[in-house]
C-alpha cells in the first residue's frame, strides 16, 4: 500500500491515464475527483462488495437449480 500526503488541488497519477485530484478537505472528510477513460469502471468499495455478494447469491441459486434439473 502506498500512502501519500496531498493538499487541496494536488493530485496523484496512476499509470498514464488515471488522475486522482483532491478537490476539498473539510472536517475529517476528503472530496476527490477521478479523471479516467470512460471504459474504466470506478466503484466505491462498499458498492463493489455489495455487487460481489449479490453475484455470489445468484451463482449459488443457479447451481442449486441446475442440480435439481439433473
Amino acid at each position: 500500500m502506498l500512502v501519500v500526503t496531498r493538499k487541496k488541488d494536488e493530485s496523484v497519477l496512476i499509470g498514464d491515464d488515471i488522475e486522482i485530484i483532491v478537490v476539498k478537505i473539510d472536517d475529517g472528510s476528503v472530496k476527490i475527483a477521478i479523471k479516467a477513460p470512460r471504459e474504466i469502471q470506478i466503484l466505491r468499495k462498499e458498492l463493489y462488495k455489495e455487487i460481489t455478494e449479490e453475484n455470489k447469491k445468484s451463482v449459488s441459486v443457479d447451481s442449486s437449480v441446475l442440480k435439481k434439473l439433473k
